[in-house]
């Protein structure tokens, strides 16, 4: 071995530079190019006995430079694709190169790197048909080899510590699948694992970590990377996506790149310098170049992108355009680049949907890129943030009921008008009459507001399928009067006789209803809450459960208001008794109706009516009110 240096000098190089994590989030030009003048380690073949596979089998063992069968090393597992075997890192991926360079850097804890053959069966080679099944068996299989043959053999001829806290074990495709499998599977043996763009192998993540809290305690690092135009990039970002739900740490990395070794070279690189230190894993959502498009986003559509941190990536190609922002209710100024694309990230965004537009030239756009969505008063783009306490609304494997849309004519408006209804699974082969949720929706959008941004659909189907609501209908009615204003009495009584006179009727004459208010309920957000308390507190004997999120009388509605609280004075034994539920919820401080709602409660504290009181934090937004729907109907109808 050539330009060998004192393992002393190793050692102060390590204690001077190696307790950081990478100050880079990939590696730079060269950095897998052979560096004369610096000290350089060894790779060497090995063979031991395998008692699993019945058989002699080989590894590569790469020992750092300045090596010492005097000190004790930390090791890392490196396993190899499908498609290779022990020599495949070696030939394609350059470690002994990588780890060099960054040896030299003093960027590198020491640690040996064994790079074993993970096709456990007596013929190994990477020959014939690579996806038969006895072959595809063999990766299973190398768990047992490893762990029962391999690991004693390297721990009993190499100077290494033999603790899981020094013991790493990462791979590319399916060793990337095998690590994931073995790393996770086998926490006391590994306290590092990595995956570098995993293979279908790759066990489901409820399988991986059946038990999260115990992978918070042991692990140090897991790091999950991929190319962004990966075909397999969907392995690795459902593990990802548990991973967040459950909030078990770990590094989520997306580069630009497909499924070769630039890709597992720059994993590599950045992989082995978090390995045998002490790690910040606050910093570990910073660590990656690309987001994840945004599930908002149009078919293929490659932005907006979304960070682990929550920030987000837009990028639109306006060549001609003189000034692009989007508008997030904060603006953010986007700045072109050569090709005429326009990017900018922003701040960490709040969980859950945001409406957004892009203004171009001081004109607002909807982004060609995104979904659009009824809000504000007009279409407009809408951007979903992952959330971790989402998982009530998220896509799961559950009975599903139906969302349609329904055209009626109203003799209150004279026109045709059109709601949407959540019909329960199980609806079309029932003969059973069911309760109905009548919801509305807030100023500027319209009955789309809540089958689409609300997700009501995913919301009852899981709640359903949990036991945790009785099936029911929810009828989405639109709320706009079209009488310039959704506040003025007129307006309000407008919209009392459009739901009396129009919509119960015609719901109730073409789906099987149970009648009664005990069977009825009504709620809304924002101006659906003022709606809900205008039609809902005057007509107890039509619904026996009132929801009012986010909402309160205004000071401009004064006259209204003390026409109601002068009708609850007057009426209250009747409200009393006919009211089952009167639920109310604000989205905490923050929310903008939140004085609103509490100089109404106070009035209702002195008039005695009773209520119920909820606050979920986060303003004014759909967040909130997806909470308050999950957290109302299984209130109903009991």
């Amino acid at each position: 071995m050539k330009n060998r240096i004192p393992f002393l000098f190793v050692c102060l190089l390590f204690r001077f530079h190696s307790f950081a994590q990478p100050s880079v989030k990939e590696a730079p030009a060269g950095f897998d190019i052979e560096k004369s003048g610096i000290p350089h380690g060894k790779i060497d073949t090995v063979s031991y006995s395998s008692k699993t596979v019945g058989t002699v089998r080989k590894a590569l063992v790469y020992t750092p430079p300045g090596f010492s069968s005097r000190n004790k090393y930390s090791v890392l597992y490196l396993l190899h694709g499908i498609g290779g075997d022990e020599k495949e890192w070696f030939y394609n991926g350059k470690p002994q190169i990588i780890l060099d360079n960054l040896y030299a850097e003093g960027k590198l804890a020491p640690m040996i790197v064994v790079m074993p053959n993970g096709r456990a069966m007596k013929d190994d080679r990477a020959t014939g048909n690579i996806m038969a099944q006895d072959k595809v068996q063999a990766f299973a299989t190398f768990e047992q080899d490893l762990l029962n043959d391999l690991m004693p053999f390297i721990e009993k001829k190499f100077p290494v510590l033999q603790d899981r806290e020094h013991r790493a074990i990462a791979g590319l495709s399916m060793g990337g699948g095998q690590s994931l499998n073995f790393g996770l599977g086998n926490l006391d043996k590994f306290a590092w694992v990595g995956g570098f763009s995993s293979a279908p192998n790759t066990k489901s993540p409820q399988q991986l970590l059946p038990d999260p809290e115990a992978a918070k305690a042991k692990l140090k690092l897991l790091w999950i990377s991929c190319g962004d135009k990966d075909n397999l990039i969907s392995f690795s970002k459902r593990t990802h996506d548990y991973l967040f739900e459950k909030e078990v740490p770990h590094i989520y990395y997306i580069e630009p790149g497909v499924h070769d070794f630039k890709v597992w070279k720059n994993g590599l690189f950045m992989f082995s310098q978090f390995l045998f230190k002490p790690v910040d894993a606050s910093s570990f959502p910073g660590y990656t170049i690309l987001g994840t498009p945004a599930t908002t986003n149009v078919r293929s559509a490659n932005y907006p992108q979304v960070f682990p941190d929550n920030r987000v990536v837009f990028r639109v190609k306006a060549p001609d355009a003189r000034q692009v922002q989007v508008d997030l209710g904060r603006k953010y100024d986007m700045v072109k680049d050569a090709e005429g694309f326009w990017n900018v990230v922003t701040d960490s965004m709040g969980e859950g949907f945001h409406y957004y537009s892009l203004l171009i030239d001081g004109v607002a756009l909807a982004d060609p890129a995104s979904e659009t969505f009824y809000g504000m008063g007009r279409m407009a783009s809408g951007i979903e943030i992952p959330f971790r306490d989402g998982s009530y609304y998220a896509v799961r494997d559950v009975p599903h009921g139906d969302i349609r849309m329904k055209r009626y004519f109203s003799a209150v408006t004279n026109s045709w008008r059109r709601f949407y209804i959540y019909t329960p699974p199980g609806y079309d082969k029932s003969a059973d009459a069911y309760p109905a949720l009548y919801l509305l929706h807030g100023g500027g959008e319209d009955e789309r507001g809540w089958a689409s941004q609300g997700r009501t659909d995913l919301i009852m189907d899981n709640l359903i399928a949990a036991g945790k609501a009785k099936p029911m209908l929810v009828v989405m009615m639109d709320g706009n009067m079209g009488m310039g204003g959704g506040f003025t009495e007129q307006v309000l009584r407008a919209f009392e006789n459009e739901l009396k006179l129009a919509v119960i009727p015609f719901v109730e004459n073409n789906f099987r209803l149970a009648k009664g208010p005990a069977n009825r309920a009504l709620a809304g957000l924002s101006m659906g809450g003022i709606q809900t308390l205008y039609a809902g507190i005057k007509n107890t004997d039509l619904f026996g459960y009132l929801g009012v999120f986010s909402s309160g009388w205004l000071p401009a509605q004064q006259s209204i208001s003390d026409a109601q609280y002068s009708y609850i004075k007057n009426n209250l034994p009747g409200i009393q008794s006919n009211l089952k539920l009167l639920w109310i919820a604000m989205g905490g401080k923050e929310d903008i109706a939140y004085n609103n709602c509490k100089n109404m409660l106070s009035k209702f504290d002195d008039l005695s009516l009773k209520y119920s009181y909820n606050e979920y934090p986060g303003g004014h937004t759909w967040p909130v009110w997806r909470n308050n729907l999950f957290s109302f109907t299984p209130l109903l109808f009991k």
